[in-house]
C-alpha cells in the first residue's frame, strides 16, 4: 500500500462521480448544519483551556467524576429528549442441538466488550429490560466483560484453560458447562514497542460532550501510559480526512495531547476514505516484531463513501492481511450505528469497545491496556465434541454471530478471533444429559469422529462403566501466533471430574451474568431465568471487583 499523500488523496477522490462528490457533500452539510449549535455550545465543564493549559489540564476535556460509574451520564441532561436513531444487528438465537445429528459445536473467540458498557447506558438512561433495542445485547460479550480466576498458561501454552458442570440456575432439565480461556497478563513495560494510529471522527455528529470531548479525555489517557519506544500519529475524518500528526515519539505527550486538544467537530462522515489513510500511515511506521495497530474512534455513523455494512467488510477484509491489528472504540448516545463498528472489528482482526464515560475509558485504554491493544493470538477458533453416550443435547449462550461451520475449524483461511494479553474469554452451554445414563446409541454421522465406536469399545462399550469413567467432551482450540499463517491445535478432554457440586464464585457469577443477559436479550429460551434470582446469586458471592459490585446494582435497579 502506498504512503497518503495529497496526489493519492486525488486519485482516491477521481474514482467517486461527480454526481456521488455532491450528493455526498449535501449529505456532509446537512449534517454539518444540525449539530452546529451543539459545536458552538461552551464547554466548560470538559476543557480548562486550549493552548495556554499545563500538562494536567491538557487531560481535562470530557472528563467526569471518578469512582460510581452512574455519575457518568449527569454531564447531559438532555439525554431524554434525543431521537433514537441507534442501529444494531439481530441475529438468530441458536437452539438447542441433538448430539446424535450434530455432535460438533464450532465458533471463532470473542473479546468484545461492548455490548455491556452499551447495556449499562441504556439502563442508566431508563430502559427497562422489555424495552431494550432488538440486538443491543450479546450475551458473550457480557460474560467477556469481566475478569475471572482462571487457571494461568503452563509452559508454552497461549491459554489456560477452566472447565466446570454443575446444575443450570434457570433451566432445571439441565446441567451448564462453562468453558474458561486465559491468557497470560503482561505489562505494557514488558511488551514490545508499539506503532499506533488513532483514527478519530471528527464530523458533525461527534461534537455532542460525550462523543469528541469525552473521546479526547480517552485518548489523552492512553497517551499518559506511552513510553519513548512508541510512535504515535493521528488521522481524522469528517467530510475529509486529515494527517494531524505523524510518526511522534510516545514520549512526546503534550505534543500528542495538544494535536489532540486541538480537534473540532464538523462536516459529514467520510470513515473509508480514513481507514484507508491510517492503514497506509500505519505502514509506513511499520515496526517489525512490533504491536502494529490502528484504533478507530467513532459513533459509527457513516455517510458519505462506503457506508453499507457489506461494503465496510469487503474494505477492512483487505487490511487484515498486513500484520496490522484494529480496535475501535465506539462514542455517544441516539445516533451510533453498533453493528458498523461490530462489523469492522469483527472482520479486521479487531477488538471493539463502547466508551460510555471517563471511568469506561480508564479501564480500556489504561487498566487493560494490553489486553486491548496487544494481541497475543489471533484467529481463535473453538470446537466442542460431545459423546453421544452422555449427553444427548446442548445449547450455546451468545456467540450467535460467530457459529462456523465444523469444516470451519481446520481451514486456516477461515476467520477466527483475536485475544489480548491477560483476556478472559467464557463460553456456556446449557447441556441435557441422556437418560439413562449409558445405554447404547444408534449409528450415525459420529462414527468417523473421536466418540465414534472405537472409543466406546475403549471405554467399555455400553458395560457398567459408567460416566465417571469416560470423557463427556472434548474442547479443541485453533489459533495462530500474530504474525503466523498456521494455525496450532489444542485439545483438552473433559470427564466427570468438572462436574461441581458447589461450583467456583467464577462461575456462579458468569451463570448470573448470562441469566440477566437472557432477559436483556428476549431469549427464546428464558425457562426460569429472573432478574430476583440473579440478584440472590450475586449478593452470596464474596465480590471484590468494582466491576462486578455494579453489575448487581444494574440489575438491582432493573428489578
Amino acid at each position: 500500500m502506498e504512503s497518503p499523500s495529497e496526489s493519492a488523496a486525488g486519485e482516491n477522490a477521481s474514482d467517486v462521480s461527480e454526481g456521488a462528490l455532491i450528493e455526498d457533500a449535501a449529505a456532509g452539510a446537512a449534517e454539518e448544519e444540525k449539530y452546529a449549535d451543539i459545536a458552538k455550545t461552551p464547554q466548560n465543564s470538559y476543557s480548562r483551556g486550549k493552548a495556554e493549559a499545563d500538562e494536567e489540564d491538557l487531560y481535562a476535556k470530557g472528563s467526569t467524576p471518578d469512582g460510581y460509574i452512574g455519575s457518568c451520564y449527569e454531564f447531559d441532561e438532555e439525554i431524554d429528549n434525543r431521537s433514537n436513531q441507534e442501529e444494531y444487528s439481530k441475529w438468530e438465537e441458536q437452539g438447542f442441538f441433538s448430539v446424535m445429528e450434530q455432535p460438533l459445536s464450532t465458533f471463532s473467540a470473542d473479546v468484545d466488550t461492548a455490548s455491556y458498557s452499551n447495556l449499562r447506558r441504556l439502563i442508566r438512561e431508563g430502559y427497562d429490560l422489555e424495552s431494550l433495542p432488538e440486538g443491543a445485547v450479546r450475551i458473550e460479550e457480557m460474560l467477556n466483560y469481566f475478569s475471572y480466576d482462571y487457571e494461568e498458561p503452563v509452559g508454552q501454552e497461549p491459554f489456560g484453560v477452566t472447565t466446570q458442570i454443575s446444575r443450570c440456575p434457570w433451566n432445571e432439565e439441565a446441567e451448564l458447562l462453562m468453558v474458561g480461556l486465559k491468557t497470560e497478563d503482561i505489562s505494557y513495560e514488558q511488551a514490545p514497542a508499539s506503532n499506533l494510529v488513532f483514527l478519530l471522527d471528527v464530523s458533525g455528529s461527534m461534537g455532542e460532550p460525550d462523543k469528541l470531548p469525552l473521546l479526547q479525555s480517552a485518548f489523552a489517557e492512553l497517551t499518559d501510559n506511552l513510553s519513548s519506544r512508541d510512535r504515535i500519529s493521528i488521522v481524522t475524518y469528517a467530510s475529509e480526512d486529515t494527517i494531524v500528526l505523524e510518526g511522534a515519539v510516545g514520549s512526546e505527550k503534550r505534543k500528542i495531547k495538544q494535536a489532540l486538544n486541538s480537534l473540532k467537530a464538523g462536516g459529514g462522515t467520510w470513515g473509508s476514505r480514513g481507514i484507508e489513510t491510517a492503514y497506509a500511515l500505519a505502514e509506513d511506521n511499520f515496526i517489525k516484531g512490533g504491536n502494529n495497530r490502528v484504533i478507530l474512534a467513532t459513533d459509527g455513523d457513516l455517510n458519505i463513501g462506503m457506508t453499507t455494512e457489506e461494503e465496510l467488510e469487503e474494505l477492512i477484509s483487505g487490511k487484515k492481511e498486513s500484520g496490522i491489528f484494529l480496535s475501535v472504540l465506539g462514542f455517544g448516545t441516539d445516533n451510533i450505528k453498533d453493528n458498523k463498528m461490530e462489523t469492522l472489528a469483527d472482520k479486521g482482526n479487531g477488538n471493539y469497545a463502547y466508551i460510555d464515560c471517563m471511568q469506561e475509558a480508564k479501564k480500556v485504554l489504561s487498566e487493560e491496556m494490553t489486553a486491548t491493544l496487544l494481541t497475543i493470538c489471533k484467529d481463535v477458533k473453538l470446537q466442542v465434541e460431545f459423546n453421544p453416550e452422555l449427553v444427548e443435547a446442548y445449547r450455546l449462550l451468545g456467540y450467535d454471530n460467530r457459529v462456523l461451520d465444523r469444516k470451519d475449524f481446520q481451514d486456516d483461511t477461515k476467520d477466527g478471533g483475536e485475544i489480548g494479553a491477560g483476556h478472559s474469554v467464557t463460553a456456556l452451554y446449557e447441556i441435557v444429559l441422556r437418560e439413562p445414563l449409558n445405554h447404547g446409541i444408534a449409528e450415525s454421522e459420529i462414527e468417523d469422529l473421536k466418540y465414534g465406536n472405537e472409543y466406546r469399545k475403549r471405554a467399555g462399550g455400553t458395560s457398567a462403566a459408567g460416566p465417571k469413567y469416560k470423557e463427556w467432551l472434548t474442547v479443541s482450540i485453533r489459533y495462530k501466533k500474530p504474525a503466523g499463517s498456521k494455525s496450532e491445535l489444542l485439545e483438552y478432554p473433559i470427564g466427570y471430574d468438572s462436574y461441581c457440586e458447589k461450583p467456583s464464585d467464577d462461575f456462579l457469577f458468569a451463570a448470573a451474568v448470562a441469566e440477566f443477559g437472557l432477559l436483556a436479550s428476549h431469549s427464546e429460551y428464558p425457562e426460569d431465568a429472573s432478574v430476583e434470582h440473579v440478584i440472590k446469586t450475586i449478593r452470596k458471592l464474596d465480590l471484590k471487583d468494582s466491576y462486578k459490585i455494579e453489575f448487581l446494582e444494574l440489575a438491582e435497579e432493573v428489578r
